[in-house]
């Protein structure tokens, strides 16, 4: 496991929010490695990383393809409001193919979800072989916003976490790597986003006053993130905590976490099933 996964992962039972500084900036290279623009040097590192996983994306939809390999590889962001995850997403994907992405926003559920298990709304939007899947927010959101706003009662929401460690362990069984993360923010971080949101036209459209009912709840929802993390943190899906006041540090702990899951699974380009010689000979020859 690299540095980084080791400083960021949320150790089930021992993870408390308020030991975690969102503006804080672990595993960061040095000053003599990122000099003065802390920001150039974290877009130039994205980029740089996002190339490597459209290599990495490449290859691994190539075997998939051929029927070589199950693995896929799920990404899981989730936040306050205001926490970064459009921008995380923008920034650390933008070297991947959307051809082999399948990106996913969960808001509330529809009559039909609900007519369902909390889960089954999750399994239907999970990556195919071979593929990168996003999901901003996900079934976490059952134990979050229902348990903040009693959409369901204690004995509901509390026997989520063994199932949800369940749905993952089987998902992982079967050849799915997930990377969660929790984009940790502070309330002023928070307030100073909504003011933007406010003060620039631009914005007014992802601003909502609800927004603000959310953020008196405040201390209600760091609770239940924390029970989350420390619940749901397991081997086989392991929680990271990224502190994400800087938006700089965000995209390049985020870009990182997910390089160096690929680099461990390390996917590869399937063994022609012809003789690569003999074609190139064939089609030189038809002229």
């Amino acid at each position: 496991m690299s540095d980084l996964r080791k400083l960021l992962r949320a150790e089930p039972g021992g993870t408390r929010l308020a030991d975690i500084d969102p503006r804080s900036t672990p595993g960061l290279p040095g000053r003599r490695v990122v000099g003065d623009d802390r920001k150039g040097w974290s877009a130039t590192e994205v980029a740089a990383a996002s190339e490597a996983l459209g290599g990495y994306q490449e290859r691994l939809f190539a075997s998939a393809k051929e029927g070589a390999t199950r693995q896929r590889v799920l990404l899981v962001l989730q936040a306050m409001d205001c926490g970064g995850k459009d921008g995380t997403v923008r920034n650390v994907t933008q070297g991947m193919s959307p051809a082999g992405m399948k990106a996913v926003g969960f808001g509330p559920p529809t009559a039909e979800e609900r007519r369902h298990d909390f889960l089954w709304r999750i399994a239907r939007a999970l990556p195919a072989p071979g593929y990168v899947g996003v999901f901003n927010r996900s079934h976490y959101e059952d134990v979050l916003v229902a348990r903040v706003h009693n959409l369901v009662s204690e004995d509901v929401w509390s026997g989520r976490y063994e199932q949800i460690n369940a749905f993952e362990a089987e998902q992982a069984a079967d050849g799915l790597t997930m990377v969660k993360v929790m984009l940790h923010i502070s309330r002023d971080e928070q307030k100073k986003r909504l003011l933007a949101r406010l003060d620039d036209p631009g914005k007014h459209w992802k601003y909502n006053p609800g927004d603000l009912a959310e953020r008196a709840r405040w201390d209600d929802y760091q609770q239940a993130y924390e029970d989350a993390l420390n619940r749901c943190s397991t081997d086989a899906a392991p929680w990271y905590v990224v502190p994400a006041d800087r938006k700089w540090y965000r995209n390049w702990a985020v870009a990182t976490l997910l390089r160096d899951t690929f680099a461990d699974l390390d996917p590869q380009y399937p063994e022609p099933d012809f003789d690569v010689a003999a074609e190139r000979a064939k089609l030189l020859a038809a002229g």
